[in-house]
């Protein structure tokens, strides 16, 4: 259940494969394209935290030069799928080890030539790309190997590389080059092993590559390895970054192939020891989400914490390579159960692009932090007014996406508290998540009105995650989440008092913010939150909602004029609808669940399930993970697989307009992960106690999982039988937990403690799942079937 295989070459699939077979380590991302591809099949190796602007153009991540470029050429052609007869091909990822491989056999004039390549971006050493390549011939021919650096590469907003050079450094080839916009310089450097061909070969060089001519006797397998170093000067404040590449290739030449391999297995190893969860009866969805968790954990920054996880991953330029705050509500939660130190290094991203925040917020007249909608390596905000473009007019929309997503900050400091509770890692304050949290505070008072007539604080003029409806007034997910921030940063105030008071004193005397602490506290008090129709139990998305058009999702895309119109802003056919783009009043309920009864979350999650498009890949595990808390697991299993499989179906948007927004979808693979353990098996903190919920779908015979709690290690299993906890005995503390309305129980160290789950209370709402389907039809995606894994 650990390798994806394709066993055949369809171009059609170029694109969607450079993101099936992506490999990375945090650093950088290399697509899943062939070695004989190079910039119009998209490869690409996207640095992480490395941006350039053209003028005229947005900012984007850049692409390195590529170093693994490489074909093999037979009597005067060069093999490669796209112009060759192929006999057989295979592209396979090992999930288990973050592998690449691929093989190829060429029908050459009666001769077969098989090429196989197997490659890794370590995750022991992040500036390493390494490569083993195997050519062989069913007859005695020359062959000619050409391989070296591409600086060719694909951008979609480039070109971003300039003065690229080519130096030698003994027998490493070294590429040089710096970005236009800030004079980045970038090193990528070339080692190869040839030991494997044969003695006899002949060697010769062109710009950049190298090429290799040799005699090849039938059936035997010739290799040469490939080490690939990649340094910046980001990553070096000297900014020398030609020696630390040249360095990092010879040594990987003296460590050879096999020891690099096995130190970056072991690593992916104990990656998966923390976060893997085992389903027992559904191979399906057990691949899909182990699919999901690779995607998510190959982009983790476990080398920095002044980078974060972009919207669509490191696989390639699209969203501007931008930080979402899909990090802070889908992936976060993730590291801080699963491997607290890359979820620490998320928070801190926040805090090193603080001033950003503090930028953004002062240019649209407040104060404090206004985090960015999309946010590059210095926080400013790379969103533009006019982000999607009209395809029935090819107008530019004025969209809202920038200027009135306040949730942003708020989103952050609940990030921040959530990993705080869980860890109990308090220091974070210390280390700069104090800081944000005064600014974000600061900025949602800023931006908050008191209503003298009503008595309360409302915000106004807001987008809420249903983008689809802009600028309206007390969204109620906005709303909550800056209720929860307020309570949030007063309460952890205190804690920085009691337990650091010098840096607290630090900060006042930095910040003067003790005059406005009163000011969060009567917000916090008296901020608005739209509650339940007293009769329906629906709690109004915003101000005015019910007012709107109720029509079918049907009807509303019978009202579509082009394929890739967007939907929403200012004349989209779904804005003076109740039609919504993604998981909004859904997600508020998930994050919230004590606000309101299991009546009123199973009226809303009916309600808005119906009225939801699901346009983005943030919504559908929000509705799992709703649905199974609620007792319907049976419906939840096909958002669950609707969220696990998107980067293996491709079956998400892929245009907004004419903007191309494809590429991989780390929040969604967050969210796939959050669906199992927070929505199926219920787990949740409740004050210092652990609960356990479980909602299991019948196909699964068990469910097993590790999670971290206040530092200890604890081991989940589920099934229908039982509910067990272990606590591992390096662990230095016990823990309490407690499943359904059971008495809580303490698991010390080395010990177990379990429940019959056959006697566990019914849920306080429990209702038929076929009824409740029946009631107002469905909208659950069709279930995804996949076929290409073992």
């Amino acid at each position: 259940m650990w390798i994806y295989t394709q066993p055949s070459f369809h171009a059609d699939d170029i694109t969607l494969n450079g993101n099936r077979f992506l490999i990375g380590n945090g650093y950088l991302g290399f697509r899943g394209t062939l070695e004989e591809f190079g910039s119009p099949e998209k490869t690409a190796c996207i640095l992480n935290g490395v941006y350039d602007q053209v003028a005229g153009c947005w900012r984007e991540p850049v692409n390195a030069p590529n170093g693994l470029s490489t074909s093999v050429w037979f009597r005067g052609q060069e093999l490669s799928v796209l112009s060759a007869a192929v006999a057989s091909h295979e592209q396979t990822l090992d999930l288990l080890q973050a592998l690449h491989r691929r093989k190829t056999t060429f029908a050459c004039d009666g001769a077969l030539v098989t090429v196989e390549a197997e490659r890794f971006a370590s995750q022991d050493q992040p500036h390493l790309l390494c490569m083993k390549y195997t050519v062989s011939c069913s007859v005695p021919e020359a062959l000619r190997l050409r391989t070296g650096v591409d600086a060719g590469v694909w951008d979609i907003n480039g070109p971003h590389l300039v003065e690229i050079s080519n130096v030698r450094e003994g027998e490493q080839l070294v590429v040089q080059a710096k970005t236009g916009e800030l004079g980045t310089k970038i090193t990528v450097c070339e080692t190869v092993d040839f030991s494997g061909l044969p003695t006899s070969a002949e060697f010769s060089r062109a710009e950049g590559f190298r090429e290799v001519g040799f005699q090849a006797a039938p059936g035997a397998g010739y290799v040469f390895y490939k080490y690939i170093s990649i340094f910046t000067s980001i990553d070096e404040p000297s900014r020398e970054v030609r020696r630390p590449a040249v360095l990092l290739g010879g040594q990987a030449l003296q460590a050879g192939y096999e020891s690099l391999r096995k130190a970056h297995a072991d690593r992916w190893s104990a990656i998966w020891e923390g976060c893997d969860i085992r389903i027992e009866g559904d191979d399906e969805a057990q691949f899909a989400l182990r699919y999901s968790l690779y995607q998510l954990q190959l982009a983790a920054p476990r080398h920095s914490d002044r980078v974060s996880i972009p919207a669509r991953g490191l696989s390639g330029q699209v969203y501007k390579g931008a930080v979402f705050w899909d990090t802070e509500m889908y992936m976060t939660p993730v590291f801080t159960l699963t491997e607290p130190g890359v979820a620490r290094n998320l928070i801190l991203y926040r805090y090193h692009t603080l001033d950003g925040a503090r930028r953004k917020a002062q240019s649209y007249g407040f104060r404090g932090a206004f985090y960015a909608w999309e946010s590059q390596e210095t926080g400013d905000d790379a969103c533009t007014d006019f982000n999607v473009t009209d395809v029935l007019t090819n107008r530019p929309l004025r969209t809202h996406f920038r200027d009135k997503q306040i949730h942003v900050s708020a989103d952050i400091v609940h990030a921040i508290r959530q990993y705080i509770d869980w860890t109990g890692d308090a220091t974070i304050l210390r280390d700069g998540a104090m800081e944000v949290l005064i600014e974000c505070a600061r900025f949602l008072f800023s931006y908050a009105y008191f209503k003298p007539e009503k008595g309360r604080y409302e915000l106004l003029d807001v987008v809420g995650p249903d983008e689809y409806h802009e600028r309206v007034h007390n969204n109620a997910f906005t709303n909550r989440m800056a209720k929860s921030a307020m309570e949030s940063t007063l309460g952890l105030l205190e804690h920085c008092q009691e337990h650091f008071p010098a840096e607290y004193r630090q900060l006042q005397a930095r910040l003067d913010f003790e005059g406005e602490v009163e000011c969060w506290q009567a917000m916090n008090a008296a901020l608005h939150l739209p509650q339940p129709d007293p009769e329906s139990g629906i709690i109004p998305q915003f101000d005015g909602y019910f007012s709107l058009e109720d029509v079918t999702l049907e009807e509303l895309k019978s009202r579509v004029l082009h394929p890739n119109e967007y939907l929403g802003g200012g004349s989209g056919v779904a804005t003076t609808t109740r039609i919504l783009k993604q998981a909004d009043v859904a997600l508020m309920l998930n994050l919230f669940r004590d606000d309101h009864s299991m009546e009123v979350k199973r009226r809303n999650w009916e309600f808005y399930n119906h009225r939801t498009e699901h346009g983005s890949s943030l919504s559908a595990c929000a509705y799992a993970m709703l649905a199974a808390h609620i007792g319907l697991p049976e419906r939840a299993y096909p958002f669950f697989m609707k969220t696990a499989t998107v980067d293996l179906t491709g079956d998400s948007k892929q245009f907004v307009g004419d903007l191309y927004i494809g590429g991989t979808h780390p929040a969604a693979n967050g969210g796939a992960w959050m669906a199992v353990a927070l929505g199926f098996a219920g787990l949740s903190l409740r004050g210092h106690r652990v609960s356990v919920a479980p909602s299991l779908p019948a196909r699964w015979k068990s469910l097993a999982f590790r999670f971290q709690i206040q530092g200890q290690a604890i081991s989940l299993r589920i099934t229908d039988q039982e509910i067990r906890i272990s606590s591992d005995p390096a662990n230095s503390q016990a823990v309490w937990f407690q499943a359904g309305g059971h008495p809580a129980a303490e698991c010390v160290p080395g010990q177990s403690i379990a429940w019959d789950a056959r006697q566990l209370p019914s849920r306080p709402n429990p209702c038929n799942e076929e009824e409740s389907l029946r009631k107002e039809g469905s909208n659950e995606p069709a279930e995804h079937r996949l076929h290409s894994f073992a």
